[in-house]
């Protein structure tokens, strides 16, 4: 495996190369988790169904915990790649899977001790609640496998290696498929072989990203004496990674209050708004994996001190994302009714009714984020996660008020255009702070790159 080095060559195919992989891998999961419910409630009916979309939430919790710390990670290691300090690099990814080996041991004690109490306090319904306990007990002792796969692959992502974390995915999604039917049809486990599956299925990924690295890719391969915890790098780490970690979890708090308010307009709503809130996912996902190019295209040249290529990777990862608006523009807007039709059944045609006139906004407004997702993608690659959180926080939380002022006036379509009054405040809070950070951050990060280089190693990029 060679490394991909973003500090030279030409800026769109690097994050094109970056982040095609990354789209493939986001819609690929997406697809198995539709799959994954559908072998759940085929073979073990509507309760079984319940009781895992009940631990929905609290698993949510775990992952945004482990993806925070991972993305922060990712970010001091791109920057320490492109600063050509492979030392640092190696330390930043020791330090973090000796910090996560405890966080998730942790994590699967405190989560297995508290499983029946969370729930409870989700009001989950008695008939249920001992499986669901049951099934998210299990889903906490394979914490660690969760972790090790998510950081060995933040580690490859950062080199500029998208393409490796892909395959890993795509294995582990249909191992996990695979052992769904295994476990529940032919062993009998139910709602526990499900969730048996999924723990296998990440062991055995995070077994061979470990065995790839160790293999393949010597840059980051660490020996045994160098598993230790740098301080000043785990205390950075966590600094970007607890900042990540909340702003993520803006995004389902937000979603479970839209849909409280959407349940009080009537059932052909909700279905509605269910069909098309997957829909969203699947049109989002490709601008948040262009956004992922842009933070470790940024980051890399940051640690290479190279301002004037972080704004022309910026500038040219804005076109990307523009681009793509337009074809998800045009499709939506011509697809809409046979988009609709792929989940809701024909002769609901009341439901496809209230999708097409949403996605009929949506397919405009999916401009927004676009620009939000880019935005918050540079500024990750330079390390300001405080502006992230504040501008999710900001969208949030004005689209979840529209909502609730909207809703009664225009139906699901007031849905719509909350998404787009929160996204429109967002770039009106971010585009006036990235010039302004822009001016001194980028000249900044040349100058610190000419001193690291005639003193004793600063490293600038942390």
């Amino acid at each position: 495996m060679a490394a991909t080095h973003m500090t030279e060559g030409n800026i769109t195919k690097h994050l094109l190369s970056y982040s095609i992989p990354l789209i493939l891998g986001n819609m690929f999961q997406l697809t198995y988790h539709a799959a994954d419910s559908i072998i759940v409630g085929r073979l073990l009916g509507m309760e079984a169904v319940a009781a895992v979309g009940t631990a929905g939430p609290v698993m949510n919790i775990l992952i945004l915990g482990i993806s925070g710390i991972c993305i922060g990670s990712s970010v001091i290691m791109s920057s320490a790649f492109g600063a050509g300090d492979h030392d640092i690099l190696k330390k930043e990814l020791a330090t973090t899977a000796v910090f996560g080996l405890y966080f998730s041991l942790l994590v699967a004690g405190l989560g297995i001790l508290t499983a029946w109490p969370l729930l409870r306090a989700l009001q989950v319904p008695r008939a249920i609640l001992g499986t669901a306990t049951a099934y998210l007990c299990i889903i906490f002792l394979g914490s660690p496998f969760t972790f090790f796969y998510n950081a060995v692959s933040a580690a490859l992502k950062s080199i500029g290696d998208s393409k490796t974390p892909l395959l890993f995915l795509a294995f582990s999604s249909m191992l996990n498929v695979v052992l769904d039917i295994l476990f529940i049809q032919v062993f009998c486990w139910g709602v526990h072989g499900s969730a048996a599956a999924t723990v296998a299925a990440q062991a055995v990924s995070a077994l061979l990203c470990i065995l790839y690295v160790y293999c393949r890719v010597p840059l980051l391969k660490i020996r045994r004496r160098d598993f230790v915890i740098d301080g000043r790098l785990l205390s950075q780490t966590l600094c970007y990674g607890s900042v990540t970690a909340l702003q993520q979890a803006c995004q389902p708090i937000g979603k479970l209050l839209i849909q409280g308010a959407v349940n009080t307009i009537g059932i052909h709503a909700i279905a509605a708004f269910n069909a098309v809130g997957r829909i969203d996912d699947y049109a989002c996902l490709p601008e948040q994996s262009i956004a992922s190019g842009i933070t470790t295209f940024t980051a890399q040249n940051r640690g290479a001190g190279k301002g004037e290529r972080i704004r022309q990777g910026f500038r040219t990862g804005l076109c990307l994302e523009a681009g793509y608006w337009v074809l998800i523009c045009a499709a939506t807007w011509l697809l809409k009714q046979p988009i609709m039709s792929l989940f809701v059944p024909a002769e609901d045609q009341g439901v496809i009714a209230l999708g097409c006139s949403y996605l009929s906004l949506m397919a405009f407004f999916y401009l927004f984020p676009a620009f939000t997702n880019g935005f918050q993608g540079f500024f990750r690659g330079m390390g300001d996660m405080g502006i992230t959180l504040l501008g999710t926080f900001i969208q949030t939380s004005l689209r979840v008020l529209f909502v609730f002022l909207l809703i009664p006036r225009l139906g699901l379509n007031g849905v719509a255009i909350a998404c787009a009054i929160g996204w429109s405040v967002m770039l009106m809070v971010e585009v006036p702070y990235f010039f302004h950070f822009r001016k001194r951050a980028l000249p900044a990060v040349q100058q610190r790159s000419i001193m690291s280089a005639s003193s004793d190693r600063q490293t600038p990029y942390i």
